[in-house]
């Protein structure tokens, strides 16, 4: 009986959270219409949505493959509407807990509901394949709660939540863009469209220029596995490289541009950003000579099995902006210069942190695959942007399910480790607070994630998904945890 009502409470949240988000979107350009004389949101949030990556040339889908949208999309068109609603229903074990602190994740059990609706339009002006123009606007909406409001792991359990939950429901320009290509070749072939490239087909050799508002995972460190978390896996550092600090407001927007270069098997990328003024922060530094991101990406298209997809992505980033220095705080506690550990007093303008990731994806079979991830930063600057992560190394692999007659079903499981270096251990240690992590003590132990989850094709563009995950060491904690956070969701794509 207990299970039953539990199941019947969820059952409840995410009927009426899948209405709300509905609701939500079909009313948002009137609200957004509604608030165009007031500034832009300036905090935006890491959202890998259902896409194929723009450079991917995927081949064409079998005639009875599944559909997977309430409206079916039509490749000819000069224009592109859609809209997805995300609920994501978590609760968590209680778990062994002798202290907490401001940035702990709690001990206790508890359960929360988030909620994310994102309206996507595309505009195609010309039906030039060589010389292809996209006009890009996003609208959101994000809601609900994360466990612990969203702190103490740096690998969350929840992707869909945004850090700072005063900034209300109410729909934003998610993002805004222009998207140019140029071809260098008359040889074309075809992709599949999408909201991010609505021609039908691309030239094989060619230039893709984009600027405006957008999301760096949309387009650096994709990973066709483990990237969305709609479809997929939920964990920050699963679906993304924890130790990128990539160039973000709290919602995981930034401003500015990038080019890319495509080939045949191989594509190089670049990109400069905007970044925050204050670690998470909602604003932007447009300041751009002592505050700015530099990401570039190689990747190579190319199988280490014959007859099966296989790429390989390696990323660089350089970030500058007024962040501070574990050390320098650490020092300054020691010395008694500062009563407590504090890295807001030792921020300097223009400060570098960088870093590199590598990311790989590869078939085995028609319905099994492989993907993996490390990541890499100096560690002695402040963890700014995304989350307190230093170094990570991350493997996993999902199986669809066709075999059992459900091909749009799958089936995944990941194992990351997340780690810091030594001064920041130190200041957290100490009693330092970043803007996710202080248990006001440390233990120190490398964070370890088990995600696991079964994502279930209702109907056309309806999934239900269940998930578990396994946190060892909570927080680079030995001395508490582990942790058990169990999640339902439900998505929908029309």
């Amino acid at each position: 009986m207990l299970m039953k009502g539990i199941l019947l409470h969820v059952h409840t949240i995410l009927t009426r959270e899948l209405l709300r988000a509905l609701a939500g979107l079909i009313l948002a350009p009137a609200l957004a219409a509604a608030q165009a004389t007031s500034s832009l949101p300036s905090a935006p949030q890491p959202q890998p949505q259902q896409q194929l990556a723009p450079q991917s040339i995927p081949p064409a889908a079998p005639e009875n493959a599944p559909i997977v949208t309430m409206a079916t999309h039509h490749g000819n068109d000069r224009y592109w509407l859609s809209g997805q609603a995300n609920i994501i229903f978590q609760g968590n074990l209680p778990f062994h807990s002798p202290y907490v602190g401001t940035n702990s994740f709690r001990g206790a059990s508890e359960y929360k509901t988030s909620l994310l609706g994102t309206f996507y339009t595309e505009l195609r002006p010309t039906s030039s394949i060589r010389y292809n123009t996209d006009f890009i606007l996003d609208l959101e909406s994000s809601g609900g709660r994360g466990l612990s409001q969203a702190l103490g792991l740096a690998g969350f359990t929840n992707l869909d939540v945004v850090r700072n939950p005063t900034l209300g429901t109410a729909p934003y320009l998610a993002r805004y863009q222009i998207h140019q290509v140029i071809g260098l070749t008359q040889e074309t072939a075809s992709q599949e469209p999408g909201f991010f490239a609505l021609a039908p087909s691309v030239p094989v050799r060619r230039v893709e220029v984009r600027f405006g508002k957008m999301t760096l995972p949309d387009f650096f460190d994709f990973n066709n596995i483990g990237s969305d978390s709609h479809l997929q896996f939920m964990n920050w550092t699963v679906d993304n490289n924890g130790a990128w600090d990539y160039a973000a407001n709290t919602r995981g927007y930034t401003v500015g541009g990038m080019a890319e270069y495509d080939d045949r098997i191989w594509s190089l990328r670049y990109g400069l950003f905007a970044m925050p003024t204050a670690a998470n922060g909602m604003d932007l530094d447009w300041n751009w000579r002592r505050s700015h991101s530099h990401n570039g990406e190689f990747e190579l298209r190319h199988s280490f099995i014959p007859k099966r997809k296989g790429v390989t992505r390696v990323l660089f980033y350089a970030n500058r902006a007024h962040m501070g220095s574990y050390r320098e705080a650490v020092d300054a506690f020691l010395a008694g210069t500062d009563t407590t550990p504090n890295i807001l007093l030792h921020e300097h303008f223009s400060a570098l942190k960088y870093g590199f990731g590598y990311n790989a994806e590869q078939e085995l079979t028609e319905n099994l695959r492989v993907f993996g991830r490390f990541g890499w930063n100096d560690g002695k600057t402040e963890s700014f942007a995304y989350t307190e992560v230093d170094q990570t190394v991350e493997a996993g692999t999902d199986y669809a399910g066709a075999r059992w007659h459900r091909p749009a079903d799958k089936i995944g499981v990941a194992v990351v480790s997340n780690a810091i270096k030594a001064d920041h251990q130190n200041y957290l240690k100490l009693g330092g607070l970043g803007f996710i992590l202080g248990d006001g003590n440390l233990n120190y132990g490398r964070e370890n994630i088990v995600e696991s989850y079964y994502n279930w094709h209702a109907w056309r563009g309806l999934f239900y998904a269940v998930d578990v995950q396994h946190i060892n060491n909570p927080g680079y904690n030995r001395d508490r945890g582990p942790a058990w956070v169990g999640s339902v969701r439900a998505h929908i794509d029309f």
